[in-house]
């Protein structure tokens, strides 16, 4: 968790070969589970926000087959930092275009 602005955007573009300035959110945890980075471009600049938890840690996102999720929604995002279980949740029905 020593990275900062350049560290970070650096592993979004050589470790994941994206574009950090494309407006999307990349998360970072550490080893511990209990400090959390999110990485995002606004237009004019790198914002960096940066959570440490006194107490408990932040949860992967798994799938159903036990892997890692690459892609989050908004949604999942503000659970996580809650500390709300993702397996734990259900989701109503709602419309979606296809």
């Amino acid at each position: 968790m020593r990275k900062s602005f350049d560290g970070l955007s650096g592993l979004v573009r050589s470790g994941l070969g994206m574009d950090p300035s494309s407006g999307d959110v990349y998360v970072f945890l550490n080893r511990r589970k209990d400090r959390l980075k999110l990485l995002v471009w606004q237009g004019d600049g790198f914002a960096l926000y940066y959570k440490r938890l006194e107490q408990g840690t932040f949860e992967y996102p798994m799938r159903h087959d036990k892997e890692v999720l690459d892609m989050l929604t908004w949604s999942e995002l503000l659970l996580i930092l809650q500390g709300v279980e993702l397996c734990s949740v259900r989701l109503r029905k709602r419309y979606k275009r296809a």
